[in-house]
């Protein structure tokens, strides 16, 4: 049985339109007019048991409002979903037990209190033994990086350790799925680091299924095999990531070094693709797939060529172009 199963989901927002001024509010006590915004619309998938999934898509695709329905928080406006055999706005005490939901830009450590005093709560609301509550903290703040920051009060914490304490209080109870909404979101490159090793070594011990949302192509490349792209409410594509670069890109960069001093005239490389970087020796060219071959032995007969490297253009720039599309 899939860990996760969505069929057909969707989510609509009726919001009021108010006319400007004094005149607008009078009239809106008596006729309003409402605005309709589908923010999820008839989105199906399957994640299994286990798996690592990447959520991407642009501000207001819809991710977090999928998220939000999977946790329960949301009532959907149509469509199914099964989370671990439950449907998640019944919010069964049995279902709650067993996912966290970890929101990169919402708390839910007490702002005044030790981070410790915090996990201490939640060990209680879950029914966590004292002995297993210790072992499990001290393992991961070890991981993490954030023994020392146990009695030290949330709101003077940074937003890495922060964010480094949510996780801790998202994984206490164990939960068999994690929803992960930009976890990373701020933090400095070495706290993304540390927090991306962190959820990669959980998921491979214990087998905890994972949807993760990030801006952050770096979190989404170490960390997911398979991305599940949404826009406009829509699935836009739901395969593996390296079948995005195959798919989606239809060029490779070609980066030659030339032996001897002299840039070769720009003239001369527009001929065979896209300048993309220039210096008096090394270029780098935007180059069709289909034009690679030819353009590369073009090349090597007409320059003194010290050095050839040919690439796929980078997950980033291809993500890219499919959200400008």
């Amino acid at each position: 049985m899939s860990a996760i199963e969505v069929s057909g989901l969707t989510k609509a927002f009726r919001t009021y339109k108010k006319p400007p001024g004094f005149s607008g509010a009078l009239k809106g006590l008596f006729h309003r007019q409402y605005t309709q915004t589908v923010a999820v619309d008839g989105v199906s998938f399957k994640i299994e048991p286990g798996e690592l999934v990447g959520f991407l898509g642009p501000n207001g695709a819809g991710k977090t409002t999928t998220l939000k329905m999977l946790a329960g928080l949301l009532y959907p406006t149509g469509g199914a979903a099964r989370v671990l055999g439950h449907t998640p706005w019944e919010r069964h005490d049995e279902y709650r037990r067993q996912f966290a939901l970890v929101l990169g830009q919402k708390n839910q450590l007490w702002w005044d209190l030790p981070a410790r005093e915090s996990l201490e709560l939640n060990a209680r609301i879950y029914g966590i033994p004292q002995a297993r509550f210790e072992t499990t903290v001290g393992a991961m703040t070890e991981l993490l990086g954030v023994q020392d920051k146990l009695n030290v009060s949330v709101r003077e914490l940074s937003l890495g350790e922060r964010m480094k304490m949510e996780l801790i209080a998202s994984l206490l109870h164990q939960p068999k799925v994690l929803l992960l909404d930009e976890p990373t979101i701020g933090l400095d490159v070495t706290s993304q680091k540390t927090v991306r090793d962190f959820i990669r070594r959980h998921n491979a011990e214990q087998k905890t299924t994972i949807l993760l949302t990030s801006h952050y192509m770096a979190d989404i490349q170490e960390l997911c095999e398979r991305v599940i792209i949404i826009d406009h409410g829509k699935i836009f594509f739901d395969g593996k990531l390296s079948d995005i670069v195959d798919r989606f890109a239809d060029c490779k960069l070609v980066t030659i070094q030339c032996a001897g001093a002299g840039a070769t005239p720009a003239e001369q490389l527009a001929g065979y693709g896209e300048i993309i970087k220039q210096s008096p020796t090394t270029f780098t060219l935007k180059i069709k797939r289909d034009r690679v071959i030819a353009v590369c032995k073009a090349l090597l007969d007409e320059l003194p060529v010290s050095d050839i490297d040919i690439q796929e253009v980078p997950i980033e720039d291809v993500i890219r172009q499919i959200f400008a599309r």
